[in-house]
């Protein structure tokens, strides 16, 4: 993985930046515009992406435990097999995102829009989706036990397989 020393990197253009394989553990991209970057198998543990925007941006393998992502724009981007173990995808847009296979275990995905998003066999367990906009989701064989589900949307989604023992779901059903 190639090491990058500057910890501060808030606000920069990396647009379509090949950054693949980077050690961008702890590293504040906060605002930061990564559309169409090349993040695969990068290491972005702990890294502040907030409001950060990463539209089309590749990330299939990225190492994103404990990242803060609440706000960024992440439409269409590619996270296929990403681990997102405890992070904050609040209010995040996810449109059409690619999340296959991606682990998203406790994630707090509070108002994030993943409308038309691939979650084919997601790990979401114990995951928030609290008002998360899953309208026409493909959440096919997806694992959403104890999830927390309440007043989440899921009208148009493809939940056939999907686990959900364990889930809350409040006054809200499926």
């Amino acid at each position: 993985m190639t090491q990058i020393d500057n910890k501060n990197l808030q606000g920069k253009n990396l647009r379509e930046a090949n950054l693949c394989g980077v050690d961008w553990s702890n590293v504040n991209l906060k605002g930061a515009d990564l559309t169409g970057a090349d993040l695969s198998e990068a290491n972005l543990i702990g890294a502040d992406l907030r409001g950060a925007i990463l539209v089309g941006a590749n990330l299939t393998g990225a190492n994103l435990i404990g990242t803060s992502l609440g706000e960024a724009n992440l439409r269409g981007a590619i996270l296929y097999r990403a681990s997102l173990i405890r992070s904050s995808l609040a209010a995040a847009n996810l449109i059409e995102a690619n999340l296959i296979e991606a682990n998203l275990s406790n994630a707090n995905l509070y108002d994030a829009n993943l409308m038309g998003a691939y979650l084919f066999k997601a790990n979401l367990h114990q995951a928030s989706l609290i008002r998360a906009h899953c309208c026409g989701a493909y959440l096919v064989a997806a694992n959403l036990s104890e999830a927390n589900l309440e007043m989440a949307d899921f009208r148009h989604a493809n939940l056939r397989d999907v686990k959900f023992q364990g889930a809350r779901w409040g006054k809200n059903e499926v």
